[in-house]
């Protein structure tokens, strides 16, 4: 792995002091390092800057969160007055009502709203009310598809050539060693796009699910739209074996102003939300149909589904979402789908100019490049072989030694304070790419 010369005296120092503190140097896995991480000092607009004071363009927006950028002025603003005012009560406040009042009227289905930390929490708590309200425990959920850290949505999520088994009936693998058997019994899996597929296993084990749950346009199945077909058998399954249909729109949600199920006709009873909708802080939703969020409803004694969290709504995360989703109008989302467009087009002309053995995909503010010509369908037309895995670290190193950060193998996102000549530059440093590494792509 070649070193970043990017990465400066300071990061490196950082790095060596974090790894006496941290098992592998950092607190999460997905940190990328070359072998150091950058260590950031701070992020203006569409911009970061790193300890060592270098700027770079970000296209990762701390995993498509940061849609409006970094120090957003209508959240710092919201933020100032809020700390002035308190960080955390265990009584409710009115901004949670009316953060809660604006996802009702803008998400399709989201009659009632339960917020909590995480999108991981919100994908926990939304399989556990399918279950409580279904009685139901068993779920299907897509190959590969990523939904936080539950043993149950996990299932699978590392699936390989080695072990993913028939296309026909793929089979339930371990994301981690020691993961309960009793989990995977419990976790049917089936494939993104293959409505075939779906139909049948779907229908075969549909008397025993709780849920069905499944991203609209999953990042790690190669970020490309669902066929029409693959969502009417989901659907149909749901509704003739009585299972509820959760839509995990975690990071998706940023596809539009009503969300990513409304653009592709996927009628879900629970939506999970998260990213976006916090402003830059840790948040999650679960959003409903209010006869099954009455699972969460303690009026009348226990719950069907008790949920809480020292932290759920808190005001800090309440305020910078509602301040962060108010500013989310048509207007903003025109400009990032004419962004988006004009990046995935002109990540493709220079693909196609260079007959490079790469393709991109995505929709509105997103997009990804993979190391294939043919545009994947599913996890398993995604999985990237080493040697693909060794050229797209080769292209993050690239755009990171010309001043922007793009995810390794990842989805990169636009957001709001990114301009034309932003653009521009992304497709630039990606041609140069192309131009300057050709014996990267080649072999």
């Amino acid at each position: 792995m070649v070193e970043l010369s990017q990465v400066g005296q300071r990061s490196k120092e950082s790095f060596a002091r974090a790894r006496r503190v941290f098992p592998d140097g950092t607190s999460r896995v997905t940190i990328e390092r070359n072998p150091s991480p950058l260590y950031i000092e701070r992020g203006i607009g569409s911009y970061l800057y790193d300890v060592d004071d270098n700027r770079f363009l970000d296209l990762n927006g701390n995993f498509t969160t940061l849609i409006h950028g970094h120090a957003f002025p209508p959240v710092v603003e919201a933020l100032t007055r809020q700390l002035q005012l308190g960080t955390c009560f265990a009584n409710p406040t009115e901004v949670e009502i009316e953060l809660a009042e604006l996802l009702c009227r803008r998400i399709p289905r989201v009659e009632r709203v339960r917020f909590v930390n995480t999108g991981t929490e919100a994908v926990m708590f939304a399989i556990k009310a399918a279950r409580a309200f279904t009685g139901r425990s068993k779920i299907a959920k897509l190959e590969g598809a990523y939904h936080g850290a539950y043993d149950w949505a996990e299932v699978s999520l590392a699936a390989t050539p080695d072990n993913w088994g028939d296309p026909a009936a793929p089979r339930s693998t371990a994301f981690y060693r020691g993961m309960p058997a009793s989990v995977l019994k419990e976790v049917m899996v089936f494939r993104f796009n293959d409505a075939e597929n779906a139909r049948q296993l779907l229908s075969f084990h549909g008397r025993s699910l709780a849920a069905i749950i499944v991203d609209p346009m999953p990042s790690r199945g190669g970020l490309t739209a669902p066929k029409p077909e693959f969502i009417a058998a989901i659907q149909d399954a749901a509704r003739e074996n009585g299972i509820l249909v959760i839509a995990d729109e975690i990071l998706n949600l940023r596809q539009s102003f009503r969300g990513a199920s409304a653009l592709y006709g996927l009628i879900p009873d629970i939506i999970t939300m998260g990213k976006i909708i916090g402003g830059g802080l840790p948040i999650g939703a679960i959003g409903g149909r209010e006869e099954v969020m009455r699972v969460f409803d303690a009026s009348a004694g226990r719950p069907l589904l008790p949920q809480g969290g020292t932290f759920s709504a808190n005001p800090l995360s309440i305020t910078a979402g509602l301040a962060a989703m108010k500013h989310l109008d048509d207007a903003a989302f025109a400009k990032l789908d004419e962004l988006g467009y004009f990046v995935r087009d002109g990540i493709a002309r220079a693909i196609s100019k260079a007959r490079a053995p790469l393709c991109v995909t995505g929709a509105a503010s997103l997009f990804r490049i993979h190391p294939m010509t043919v545009a994947p369908n599913d996890n398993r037309g995604a999985w990237a072989s080493p040697s693909a895995s060794k050229l797209m670290n080769e292209l993050s190193n690239f755009f990171a030694e010309n001043g922007v950060i793009l995810p390794h193998g990842g989805t990169a996102s636009m957001s709001t304070p990114m301009t034309h000549a932003d653009a521009e530059f992304v497709i630039d440093v990606f041609a140069g790419f192309l131009d300057n590494d050709r014996a990267c792509w080649m072999n």
